[in-house]
């Protein structure tokens, strides 16, 4: 079953090619998204990266939770599944 977590703090610079390859090393990717700001058309630095188990998302969170990336320290976590 696929896991998807939740990355804040993105660089405004990054798309969803640059989140899914920034993940990619945690485990096979099956989908990424970048939230983008319908008024802007900018990021809104966040998005989700969607992994195919719940342990390559779980080690994704643990890797990459509060580390530097392009210059700003992410936020990762399991995304919550809305009810």
């Amino acid at each position: 079953m696929a896991s998807k977590i939740f990355v804040g703090n993105l660089p405004f610079s990054v798309d969803k090619e640059g989140l899914e390859k920034a993940f990619a090393q945690y485990g096979k990717v099956v989908g990424a998204k970048v939230i983008i700001d319908r008024k802007t058309n900018r990021s809104r630095g966040y998005g989700f990266v969607e992994f195919e188990q719940l342990t390559e998302a779980e080690d994704a969170v643990n890797g990459m939770n509060a580390k530097e990336f392009e210059g700003r320290n992410l936020t990762v976590s399991l995304a919550k599944t809305q009810e």
